[in-house]
């Protein structure tokens, strides 16, 4: 015991006397290592009897607490002074100009939602969101599609071993259209949305991804006819181009949720290798290329969200955001937009002060 505490005073001395961080750690693991006196000492009360135990260990535990205690002080000096030293020494010349940081860019995709949702706005539509996790009725019962529909074959769907709470399946959404159920049950009529977001279909390749985004429309009213459609998807095309000359042609089609549907083709021409939209595909040196799918809102439709088809009409149409970013930016491969590539990004991304607006221009880039 008596060698104990002249080691305890010699321990104490040497960490008051460390002069840096380095040396007290050499202190501490003298002292309390492995290896250290303070824990071989610790080590030789499993060999004594309990009497003799009972009567040094509460001396040696005292010992290692004074060190410990001695050693955290002595660090915390020493850091502080540290930090004194650097305070100091270390000058900052507000004069300079700031330093060049890296900088995040807004996705493409988030751009265009923007976009959309400014011209929409303009229009006198909102914004309807719903969920990514769907319920089969209002993906696809709802929407004019019964299990043995085969419509349902034009989706390849990522379903869930869950119950849906009206007894289907639970499933990823394959499109946008629930949003437009969902809506017109809660809101009523009239309507006026458009509904963004992801989707999730079973595909791969450089025009399609098992995940992508999707942006539909829904306008419900009285009185409403196709020509209103083509109206609506006309001033849209035309303010998110910012061109005049675009053209559409509508082309019957076959959707299940609408009746009339029809598919709409947009006039382009090929310049320096990349589609430039406008003018008439029928014009010399241009081409029709498919745009979207649209038509009227399929009575049957409007009955599932508990409207009265007879007072109620309305169109709806959709298209694919990442499609109309590709186009209207000149991507040519929809893969590189979740590849995370920073100097893809880089390239293609927008600044956070880019909004979009339509007095600005919404695609104008500073």
């Amino acid at each position: 015991m008596t060698d104990m505490q002249s080691n305890k005073e010699a321990a104490l001395a040497a960490i008051a006397a460390a002069s840096d961080l380095d040396v007290l750690e050499a202190r501490r693991v003298e002292a309390l290592g492995k290896k250290g006196w303070v824990s071989a000492l610790l080590k030789t009360l499993g060999q004594m009897s309990p009497e003799e135990r009972n009567e040094k260990a509460p001396a040696i535990q005292a010992t290692r607490g004074e060190i410990a205690d001695a050693i955290a002080a002595r660090k915390a000096e020493l850091e502080a002074a540290e930090l004194e030293a650097r305070l100091a020494t270390e000058t900052l010349d507000l004069t300079l100009p700031a330093p060049e940081t890296p900088r995040g860019s807004v996705h493409p995709v988030s751009q265009v939602m923007d976009e959309l949702a400014e011209i929409f706005a303009d229009m006198g539509f909102s914004v309807a969101t719903g969920p990514e996790v769907e319920d089969d009725w209002y993906n696809f019962t709802a929407l004019n599609m019964p299990e043995s529909h085969p419509a349902r074959a034009m989706h390849d769907t990522f379903y869930f071993p869950d119950t849906a709470p009206k007894g289907g399946k639970m499933l990823l959404r394959t499109h946008t259209s629930p949003v437009q159920i969902r809506t017109m049950m809660a809101e009523g009529a009239p309507l006026r949305i458009i509904a963004p977001g992801r989707v999730y279909r079973s595909d791969s390749d450089a025009t399609h991804t098992p995940m992508f985004h999707q942006v539909e429309g829904l306008v419900i009213d009285k009185g409403i006819h196709l020509g209103h459609l083509k109206w609506t998807l006309e001033t849209f095309l035309k303010a998110f181009f910012e061109k005049d000359d675009i053209v559409l042609r509508l082309r019957p089609s076959y959707f299940p949720f609408t009746e009339p549907s029809v598919e709409v083709d947009v006039g382009f021409e090929i310049v320096d290798g990349k589609r430039v939209l406008g003018g008439s595909g029928d014009a010399p040196g241009h081409a029709w290329m498919e745009l979207l799918g649209s038509g009227m809102v399929n009575r049957r439709v409007i009955e599932f969200a508990g409207l009265d088809p007879d007072e109620w009409q309305g169109f709806a149409w959709g298209l694919g955001v990442d499609r109309l970013a590709m186009l209207k930016y000149g991507m040519d491969d929809l893969r590189a937009f979740f590849d995370g590539d920073a100097r893809w990004l880089a390239h293609y991304g927008f600044s956070g002060h880019e909004q979009p607006t339509l007095s600005g221009g919404v695609g104008a880039r500073s």
